[in-house]
């Protein structure tokens, strides 16, 4: 339970026993549409006890703001000297030395986080605990235009064809282009085999209908069709948090859905926003999330459909 008072200087929100300040409160994040770290701060509350589940142990990339989304942005991988001891952190290798990430593990950290202008916080696949080893294989849908229904396509094929693997998933829209596709995995597999089973698995589906969907990373070689993108599954890289808001106009939001929403002729990438997201967060289409699997039977499966 969490509570804010207005002040004549920052906000202090109470949350978890710890008072977190929002200096600034009233600066402009999203110049557009009048939306303040404020506001920021109050969706990212609301919103906390949908988001830790997705967040917590994850080692996360910061996607900040500071002059609001029209001026310069960056993204931060390690944690500057001035965040309190309290933000929990993690210590991992990168080639030729180390980098210390913050892990989201309650709603005291993802407030400190919104006041940093932190608008969008980007999770690894894996925990912190076993970074090489991933719990989420993502595929991410981006049509090469303006047309949805192809995203929605792709993923309808995807989803049907992890079923024919025995392998549950997930779909949410990024709140920015497409969607993405989530399996949720024991920790078994490392990165390689991840990454190398989910090409595989999006060379079926490109094979399947070859005038749409291609696995070739180069733009000029796609023609048109949509790029069924697996390079996020490996280690240091990182995907948008579900209900993560997105620097862009209008404050879009990451958001889960259920498999039937697919069908739905007004969904976008854009769907929800920062103003209208707040009955998603009750339904909280996850609310029952899959068993992680193993794919080493998914593998087999595989390979007997390529045979």
């Amino acid at each position: 339970m969490t509570t804010h008072q207005r002040s004549t200087g920052p906000w202090r929100i109470r949350a978890g026993g710890r008072s977190v300040g929002i200096g600034h409160p009233d600066k402009v994040l999203f110049p557009g549409d009048g939306i303040t770290k404020a506001d920021l701060a109050e969706y990212y509350r609301t919103a906390a006890h949908r988001m830790l589940p997705h967040l917590r142990g994850r080692p996360l990339m910061l996607e900040r703001h500071p002059d609001g989304t029209q001026g310069p942005a960056f993204m931060q991988k390690e944690v500057p000297d001035h965040f309190p001891d309290w933000v929990h952190r993690a210590e991992l290798p990168k080639q030729g030395g180390t980098v210390t990430y913050a892990l989201c593990d309650d709603t005291a950290t993802l407030l400190y986080l919104a006041d940093q202008a932190c608008i969008t916080p980007h999770r690894f696949l894996s925990r912190a605990d076993r970074p090489d080893h991933p719990d989420r294989l993502v595929f991410d849908l981006d049509p090469p235009g303006d047309d949805f229904s192809l995203v929605r396509d792709a993923a309808h094929g995807l989803h049907e064809l992890l079923d024919e693997l025995e392998l549950p998933s997930q779909v949410m829209t990024t709140g920015s282009r497409g969607l993405h596709v989530v399996v949720p995995l024991d920790r078994r597999a490392p990165f390689d085999d991840v990454r190398s089973f989910a090409h595989d698995v999006a060379g079926v589906l490109a094979a399947r209908d070859a005038d749409r969907f291609t696995t070739e990373p180069r733009k000029k070689a796609r023609r048109g069709r949509l790029y069924l993108d697996v390079q996020r599954n490996a280690y240091a890289q990182t995907a948008v948090a579900p209900y993560a808001v997105r620097a862009l106009p209008g404050a879009p939001v990451a958001a889960p859905l259920g498999w039937a929403e697919l069908d739905d002729p007004g969904l976008s990438a854009r769907r929800w926003t920062l103003a209208t997201v707040g009955r998603r967060l009750e339904e909280n289409p996850w609310h029952d999330p899959p068993r992680p699997r193993s794919l080493t039977r998914a593998r087999k499966r595989l390979t007997a459909l390529t045979r």
